[in-house]
């Protein structure tokens, strides 16, 4: 498995096998951030691609490409959420039984939509990286197919869709910013793009609590890197691919790197004047854009697009982690598993401990 195993050939087919399947989903520019960023930026909106992320495209394009024998013995994947979705949705409709090993402090909104899409779920493991390794083994004890959640060229291929679109949809787009954890959506979209408009500029954007890739490429070369606790859960990934990150110094032109409360006020920003619910990961591109972390080009006027992915999901503490600097206050914080029971326990706690 090497980078030429990933073409905009590829991509192309990866296009005209997913018709039907995914949406092409809009590109929505932004009067805020447009204003606030001095640059005229558009959202990529795959909060209204089926299961509600871009994960569609890449599990559903690697698995329509599975051998007949490949598809009996079954797929498994491990995944916080996005890809698990994915997966489940892309094993159902291809009549293929689907297991999916999840973090246990996975979203109980996520974990339930992957059961209702059709796969049996196994909560293990504190972190993602435990809940892959965890796949891994049941995938040697039972011969299914491991759909990698970034590291997989049918699953770049899918991502690297997105790419498509956007370029379709503003021809005279100069600067795309995309959220990496994995590498699987940037390598794709950089992959795609590089090929079509090679003079478009395409950054990838971590939180400061996951820098595995941003490190790789300042470096130059592939590093692992512990993932600390992030708002932007779906990047929290410590051990990027090994052949996104040779696309990723191919055809990335930079990374960036934001901060948690940057990443807390951009999603606080979006759903306050664009109302929009964004998860963490979807919102790194907005912080780096409202950061101006990265330079723009042209001389008519600076032209972006935060390839973002736009969740329902609820974020603990982002109305103050957001709300930093705005003279805002909060009398109390704190965090709990989204787990049935897990509110009654912190309020028996409350009264236990109060006086």
């Amino acid at each position: 498995m090497n980078e030429a195993s990933v073409t905009l050939n590829a991509i192309e087919e990866a296009r005209a096998r997913l018709k039907g399947l995914v949406h092409e989903t809009p590109l929505d520019m932004s009067h805020t951030i447009t204003t606030l960023a001095d640059r005229e930026t558009y959202l990529k909106l795959e909060n209204l691609q089926r299961t509600g992320s871009f994960k569609i495209r890449g599990a559903s394009n690697c698995i329509m490409t599975l051998s007949p024998e490949q598809k009996e013995r079954g797929i498994i994947a491990a995944s916080a959420g996005n890809h698990a979705q994915g997966v489940a949705l892309g094993g159902t409709m291809n009549a293929i039984r689907s297991t999916v090993v999840m973090p246990e402090a996975a979203p109980l909104a996520k974990v339930q939509a992957t059961k209702g899409y059709g796969a049996n779920v196994v909560l293990h493991g504190k972190t993602f990286d435990e809940s892959l390794a965890k796949a891994m083994e049941i995938q040697k004890e039972t011969g299914a197919y491991f759909v990698h959640p970034y590291d997989d060229p049918m699953v770049i291929a899918g991502q690297g869709t997105v790419g498509l679109e956007i370029l379709e949809q503003c021809p005279d787009i100069e600067n795309i910013v995309v959220p990496a954890g994995g590498g699987g959506l940037l390598s794709g979209i950089a992959t795609a793009v590089k090929n079509k408009a090679p003079h478009v500029k395409v950054y990838g954007v971590q939180s400061e609590k996951a820098p595995a890739i941003y490190l790789g490429k300042k470096q130059n070369k592939w590093v692992s890197h512990p993932s600390g606790k992030t708002i932007a859960d779906g990047c929290a990934v410590g051990m990027p691919g090994k052949l996104t990150f040779s696309l990723i110094q191919k055809y990335v032109d930079d990374m960036l790197l934001v901060k948690e409360e940057d990443i807390a006020a951009a999603m606080l920003l979006v759903l306050e004047r664009g109302k929009l619910v964004m998860e963490g990961a979807g919102a790194m591109p907005v912080a780096a854009a409202l950061a101006a972390s990265y330079p723009y080009t042209g001389q008519d006027g600076p032209l972006s697009s935060a390839a973002a992915t736009l969740m329902s999901t609820p974020f603990p503490g982002l109305s103050k982690r957001g709300s930093c600097g705005r003279d805002a206050a909060m009398k109390l914080e704190t965090r709990m598993a989204d787990r049935p029971g897990e509110l009654v326990k912190f309020i028996k706690h409350l009264a236990k401990n109060a006086g």
